[in-house]
């Protein structure tokens, strides 16, 4: 059986931390800043962590 593929799209938009949690951007930052108000913005600029269901599917996509 040959070895799993990394999904590589999903590889650049999270990042699994040492203690197993998994890293994303919040969504929404690309465009239409001006409507958003300033703690808004600063809060969605900040990373956040995913839910563990959702989790263990990005790591099975990363291989890990």
């Amino acid at each position: 059986m040959p070895k799993q593929k990394t999904h590589k799209g999903l590889s650049k938009r999270v990042k699994v931390t040492s203690s197993g949690k998994v890293k994303c951007r919040h969504s929404g930052m690309g465009h239409l800043m001006s409507s958003k108000n300033s703690k808004r913005r600063r809060h969605l600029s900040s990373s956040a962590v995913v839910k563990s269901a959702k989790a263990q599917t990005i790591k099975t996509g990363l291989c890990k």
